[in-house]
């Protein structure tokens, strides 16, 4: 029987409640969106009592399905003042599901100024006092725990910046080798932090296999799944060798790498920061070159990347990571790099918010272009520590540029952007400037199909096309995210017919449905017109969805372009 979790901060109680009937066909994103549109006041403090905090497992979490490790987290975001939706693996999802919970309320604020533990088990939550972990990093908060509670415990947890209530700050969530994953983006960690809830802990005793309407029919259609996951090759082979960073070597080739704060398209040393040189330096020094964030996972598109000495440095090193600090803030070390990583996931920031915060710093004078080592000073001596420098640089991106008075702050609804130029691939600057959750790339990826060539070919430099195809890759992950599946799996879904249909015959499998790919996509367009609906009540008109002016006033090396696309074009995106 599935059941919600409302854990109250303010009278420090929690309730279990059966699922209403409208909640009852949704999961992770959709279930996130939908009870933070229907209880959070659009116009809230983001870090007041009248925001929560919403975990759900997706609509495969649970089961056998491949890469189906997942769960959504969502709330009000302290950063873009919108509606904020992450999603990550680790272990929790999983137990979660499999527990019979389909979602965990935070809502409320504790009185007083104490902290607290939440200790999840399968009739309730105990909400306990907790002072051991406050102010130490997510690596301790985790060895603490399962040293308190058990190896085989879910654990998620904040870090210090959370503490501070940071808006970049982020969610850890420990993974099946005891390593972390990340909600990453929005500043999530500050509301939780302002719920004064250090870590979640998730007791597997009582979990059970999940009841499947028909196991036979899940059987084939996970079958035929994992077939088009492994005969793909970006998600079958890239993926799988080189991580996500192998997009290193080809985003600098196609110009669309942002360099030094975004003046240029390609990095002179993206050699020595590549997805092939990593994958070197892991081999070499004994490490995992891949490497799953969840049970089940067929990508494993993770890695453990270890130092010279051959010693754990990080793990899941990302794409997005390494460009932010290796091309955007000019470090050519990867160590250094990887270090930082390890750095950040240990206090607990945006991998992507911080990176780019910093380079945005650099060009302010705060810190010299490239200089790792200092970054990391200001990591764990400010940023850490909560100092006034610190609380500066954790007001993320759009807030250090304002303070210095740039021009050039690659923000749109105050968060930052990522690591694709919008003027060299315009399909990604139709996602950063409409998605709903202020500049993301995972919202709808048009790399794939601007630049690998998934799905078709929409040419990257030309405007033609790149509305439609953001809409239609939009529409598509806000319904792959509410199943809990990895995003990864849209390479197959858009070459391979096969791979939707298993998608669907595992739902149908898994309810005792009738479902077909329409009703999939309507539940996309559901999903944004629900999310889209908060933004507009919390003062996030049109207006928002653009782009930051220096796109249309300076062009970029090598193709020389500007962001041009017609206002009026880009105002049609909503119109479904």
């Amino acid at each position: 029987m599935h059941k919600i979790f409302r854990i109250d901060m303010t009278d420090l109680k929690a309730t279990v409640e059966t699922v209403p009937e409208a909640w009852a066909g949704l999961g992770g994103r959709a279930l996130t969106s939908t009870i933070v549109a229907a209880e959070v006041p659009p116009t809230c403090h983001p870090l007041g009592p009248n925001n929560k905090l919403v975990f759900a497992p997706g609509l495969l979490s649970g089961t056998a399905a491949s890469n189906a490790g997942r769960f959504s987290c969502g709330a009000k975001s302290p950063l873009t003042g919108g509606i904020k939706e992450c999603s990550a693996g680790g272990s929790a999802g999983r137990i979660i599901a499999r527990l019979g919970i389909k979602a965990i309320i935070l809502e409320g604020q504790p009185k007083g100024e104490g902290w607290y533990g939440l200790i999840v088990r399968k009739d309730g939550v105990e909400i306990v006092p907790e002072t051991e972990t406050l102010g130490k990093g997510n690596f301790a908060v985790v060895e603490d725990l399962t040293a308190r509670l058990g190896e085989d415990f879910g654990v998620i947890t904040l870090g210090p910046a959370g503490e501070h209530l940071m808006a970049v700050s982020d969610i850890s969530v420990k993974d099946p080798d005891g390593k972390l994953r990340s909600f990453g983006r929005g500043g999530l960690g500050a509301v939780m932090g302002s719920k004064r809830v250090k870590f979640i802990a998730i007791d597997p005793e009582g979990v059970a296999n999940l009841a499947i309407a028909d196991p036979a029919a899940f059987k084939v259609a996970n079958k035929a799944f994992t077939k088009t996951l492994n005969d793909h090759p970006v998600s079958g082979q890239g993926l799988k060798k080189y991580g996500t960073a192998v997009l290193v070597n080809i985003i600098n080739e196609a110009g669309g790498l942002p360099t030094k704060n975004f003046t240029s398209g390609q990095c002179d040393h993206h050699d020595q920061i590549s997805g092939e040189q990593m994958y070197d330096n892991i081999v070499a020094r004994g490490g995992e070159p891949t490497h799953g964030c969840s049970v089940g996972c067929q990508i494993q598109c993770s890695q453990v990347y270890n130092d010279k000495d051959g010693k754990f440095l990080t793990s899941g090193f990302e794409y997005e990571t390494i460009w932010a600090l290796g091309a955007d803030g000019l470090i050519k070390d990867l160590d250094i790099i990887a270090e930082i990583d390890n750095v950040m996931d240990d206090i607990g920031v945006d991998s992507i918010e911080v990176p780019v915060m910093f380079a945005v710093a650099m060009e302010a004078g705060l810190l010299p272009w490239g200089d790792g080592k200092r970054m990391l000073e200001m990591l764990r001596e400010d940023i850490a520590k909560g100092t006034s420098l610190g609380r500066l640089l954790g007001g993320g991106t759009a807030a250090v540029g304002r303070a210095f008075g740039l021009t050039r702050i690659p923000v749109v609804k105050n968060q930052a952007i990522p690591a694709y130029d919008p003027r060299a691939i315009k399909g990604i600057g139709v996602t950063y400037a409409t998605t709903t959750m202020g500049a993301d790339h995972t919202a709808g990826y048009a790399i794939a199909t601007n630049i690998l060539n998934v799905g078709g070919k929409v040419d990257p430099l030309s405007n033609d096309g790149q509305v439609d195809l953001s809409r239609n890759l939009q529409i598509a992950t806000a319904a792959v995210d509410s199943t809990g599946l990895c995003l990864f799996i849209a390479f197959p879904a858009l070459d391979i017919p096969e791979c939707l249909a298993s998608v669907v015959g595992m739902l149908n499998a898994r309810y005792g449905l009738s479902l077909t790919g329409d009703d999939v996509v309507a539940l996309g367009k559901q999903v944004l017109k629900t999310e889209h609906a908060f933004n507009l009540a919390a003062g996030l008109g049109d207006e928002s969805d653009r782009l930051p002016e220096f796109f249309e006033l300076e062009p970029i090396a090598p193709h020389q372009v500007k962001w041009d696309m017609d206002p009026k074009e880009l105002a049609t995106f909503w119109s479904f």
